[in-house]
């Protein structure tokens, strides 16, 4: 889910260069490493597209980026601090590669986390209060 980390780190990616190519993980890709997406590729890419920072935007596919930087001649490469480490590999090809540090609390897993907690608080408060018109139903039919 798109979180206030992933605007912040869109916009400082935004300043390191002079265009900003980003990629959009695909539903199939993204259920390769954690739960599939909530919101559907084709509407995460609309959001990115719709932002004012990128000069484009494209499908991710893969999380093997050697490819797709040598075709689009990338020099600069910025991913969550969650992957650190996991993109050193690009160095040895000349790029510089970023890490950007999302801070304690905000994940799009937190986030899911947080809006079941809160759905799970109403339905407990909801489900549990007797509903009138059965009762009176009930009542009147014995």
């Amino acid at each position: 889910m798109f979180h206030s980390n992933h605007l912040k780190m869109i916009n400082y990616a935004k300043a390191l260069g002079d265009l900003l190519i980003v990629g959009v993980s695909t539903d199939e890709l993204v259920a390769t490493y954690k739960a599939p997406p909530i919101v559907p590729f084709e509407e995460r890419l609309a959001i990115i597209e719709g932002m004012k920072a990128p000069d484009l935007v494209i499908p991710q596919r893969s999380l093997e980026h050697t490819e797709i930087v040598k075709k689009l001649h990338i020099d600069i490469f910025v991913v969550g601090d969650d992957w650190t480490g996991k993109y050193d590999y690009l160095e040895d090809i000349g790029v510089k590669v970023f890490y950007f540090p999302y801070g304690a609390g905000t994940s799009s897993t937190a986030l899911k986390k947080k809006i079941y907690e809160s759905y799970s608080q109403i339905t407990k408060r909801i489900d549990t209060h007797e509903n009138p018109d059965i009762v009176k139903t009930l009542i009147s039919t014995k």
